[in-house]
């Protein structure tokens, strides 16, 4: 009985921002009772991150404690667009999207969730098939000033910016998923607070039924800021192994501790080792080598995780090509620098042609900073024309590499 309350304070102590109640889901997870559990997520993009793995890794704890565990697909709320981490409206998506960017999300959850175990469900199979009745008396339960008062759209409305009407309705739709499944617990990101919220109010109010509410703290990306495929700053958890180390090995100083703590199996008592190494004046770059291991091994492998550092120390330490380098054909028809010389393209067209950056003025920004390398030899002229030729060797920064096939 002490080990399962030892083991139940660390799922609800690791990785938690916020939770309410904590006292009363202790005392229901103490109880015995097996509850239900759900988190949910939109397909909005094709790929999971470590920062939405963070609350999956949360919900399979749920799993490891014998708890009955949901996925949900927001294939319905997904049309709507959560705004909750956005400074602006957020494109509506269509369904053929939503249902292309989910063709690989189990696969991916699956390195996290045991799908033998969980359920999954998409909440279009009941929203969609809500009446306009039902939406008003839904929105009936809450005030204009609830929904205006969130930090998000204050930033919006001091900076003039437009506030869609469909956006109200997110936390709505999201709130009524826990009135249908009837679960006992949700979880997800700090950003998804108040739509969470919503769900309790309305659980309460439709089936007079207690759901208790669990945040995990959202992560910044390797360079500090905002995790965002935008910047470039992601780690994939379908990462291919050795690009998932080289991108921990850049990661900032001062994110090592949190990306253990909330990325990692490794124990308490390892990180607390850690970070007082750090506090000492221990090289962090041993300190990310070892970051890097533990979350390569976690989604491919012991193996593959001592293989990654190995090429990593090869290509950075020693200064050798990748062992293994994706290889790309290209066609170059975009630009014709003089009459009479071979096409060529502009730098940083290429960049983004082999999706070594986002987009062109991202592209701009790392040949400006000397981040680009032809064949080994630095290029800082965005401009350049570049002759492209079989076998070439693209490099931006120190780990990402192409080879012209």
């Amino acid at each position: 009985m002490l080990k399962n309350q030892e083991k139940i304070n660390e799922v609800l102590e690791r990785g938690v921002q916020e939770i309410a109640v904590r006292k009363d889901l202790e005392k229901l997870l103490c109880s015995g009772k097996k509850i239900r559990v759900y988190f949910g997520i939109d397909p909005t993009s094709t790929r999971i991150t470590l920062g939405n793995a963070v609350p999956l890794r949360k919900l399979r704890d749920f799993q490891d404690l014998g708890h009955e565990v949901i996925f949900l697909v927001g294939s319905f709320t997904a049309l709507i667009g959560d705004t909750s981490d956005k400074e602006a409206m957020r494109q509506a998506m269509t369904s053929e999207e939503i249902e292309s960017n989910f063709k690989t999300y189990k696969e991916q959850a699956a390195k996290i969730l045991d799908f033998s175990k969980a359920k999954i469900v998409y909440n279009g199979d009941w929203l969609s098939k809500l009446k306009f009745t039902d939406i008003v008396k839904l929105a009936q339960n809450f005030t204009v000033q609830q929904m205006i008062e969130r930090d998000l759209y204050q930033k919006r409305l001091q900076a003039g910016k437009p506030i869609g009407l469909h956006e109200f309705l997110y936390p709505l739709m999201q709130g009524y998923d826990s009135v249908q499944l009837e679960v006992d617990l949700e979880i997800g990101g700090n950003d998804q607070l108040f739509n969470m919220l919503a769900g309790r109010t309305l659980l309460k109010i439709y089936k007079n039924k207690d759901k208790h509410v669990l945040t995990t703290p959202l992560i910044e990306g390797l360079d500090g800021r905002k995790m965002s495929k935008s910047y470039g700053n992601t780690v994939d958890i379908t990462d291919e192994p050795n690009d998932m180390f080289g991108k921990i090995m850049s990661l900032r100083d001062d994110l090592i501790v949190k990306y253990f703590e909330l990325c990692t199996d490794a124990a308490f008592s390892e990180i607390e080792a850690i970070k007082k190494e750090l506090a000492s004046g221990a090289n962090p770059r041993d300190a990310k080598a070892r970051l890097g291991r533990e979350i390569v091994a976690l989604y491919y492998g012991q193996k593959a995780a001592l293989k990654a550092e190995q090429e990593f120390k090869n290509v950075f330490r020693q200064g050798r090509l990748p062992e293994e380098m994706e290889s790309k054909k290209l066609q170059v028809t975009s630009y014709q620098p003089k009459a009479g010389q071979p096409l060529a393209d502009k730098l940083q067209d290429l960049l983004v042609k082999l999706s070594l950056a986002p987009s062109k003025s991202e592209a701009r920004r790392l040949i400006e900073q000397g981040g680009v390398r032809i064949d080994g030899a630095v290029n800082s002229d965005w401009e350049s024309s570049v002759k492209v030729k079989k076998g070439m060797v693209v490099q931006v920064g120190k780990r990402k590499f192409v080879r012209i096939g």
